[in-house]
């Protein structure tokens, strides 16, 4: 993989890649405390789908990841891992023992649904700075997933982040022209962020109506996609649901 980030983005410029969430055939297993659906198995269907790596997030109170299902995907499948986590010392020992691919760092409150916005990198400048540091150290790309906000980028970039992946949640949910304001604005900074020498990702919410505006951002490098594409595999089968999501993306 290129260091540069202009190389990098040149070198995946006809194949944006796709990151596969599969927290949540977790959340499908955890609701009747069974052993099916596996998420390896999910993992698997992804890789032979065409998916270029796995994004797992490890939530405090573990309600669909585990810390079992972290260890077997970084040992059992042949993909990057992306560890989705909160920058806590319970989850740096495990990031640091696991030894992902990369580690995206998330705000995360314990009563939340799902991941409501982006990580707050100025007002926690000196402890993510910390934790950045001694992911690198151990060889873990880091990621940083923020708003599309030219101030907290600056942020990333001095804290040392490899990555940061763009909150496409508003986006998502906006309609007419709250939405094109949206994607202008997630437009210029994914090139603001190419420009600083950070790797551009962008997820959250993205769906097969959604996808393309944002895939054909040409400073982007990945996509994060998981919720929705477990959601249409009910009726279509995840590869399925992947082959379709990489054809609109590319």
């Amino acid at each position: 993989m290129a260091e540069n980030s202009g190389k990098l983005i040149a070198k995946n410029s006809e194949r944006l890649r796709l990151g596969v969430n599969i927290d949540h055939v977790a959340t499908l297993r955890n609701a009747r405390g069974e052993k099916y659906p596996c998420p390896i198995r999910a993992a698997e269907a992804a890789k032979a789908a065409g998916a270029h790596g796995i994004t797992a997030h490890l939530r405090e109170d573990r309600r669909h990841i585990r810390d079992d299902d972290i260890y077997r995907l970084a040992n059992e499948v042949d993909l990057p891992l992306n560890m989705e986590m909160a920058a806590t010392e319970e989850m740096l020992k495990i990031a640091l023992d696991v030894k992902p691919n990369a580690c995206c760092i998330v705000p995360e409150k314990r009563e939340e649904l799902t991941t409501e916005g982006g990580l707050d990198v100025i007002g926690n400048f000196d402890h993510i700075k910390d934790f950045t540091t001694r992911l690198k150290a151990a060889k873990i790309r880091v990621s940083l997933f923020v708003d599309a906000d030219r101030s907290q980028l600056d942020a990333a970039k001095k804290a040392g982040a490899d990555i940061v992946e763009i909150h496409t949640g508003s986006y998502c949910n906006y309609v007419g022209d709250k939405r094109e304001i949206e994607l202008n604005r997630i437009v210029k900074m994914s090139e603001y962020t190419s420009k600083i020498g950070l790797e551009c990702h962008a997820g959250h919410g993205l769906t097969f109506d959604t996808v393309q505006e944002i895939a054909a951002i040409p400073q982007m490098v990945e996509l994060n996609i998981g919720h929705f594409l477990i959601a249409d595999s009910v009726f279509s089968g995840l590869e399925n649901s992947i082959g379709k999501m990489l054809k609109l993306m590319n």
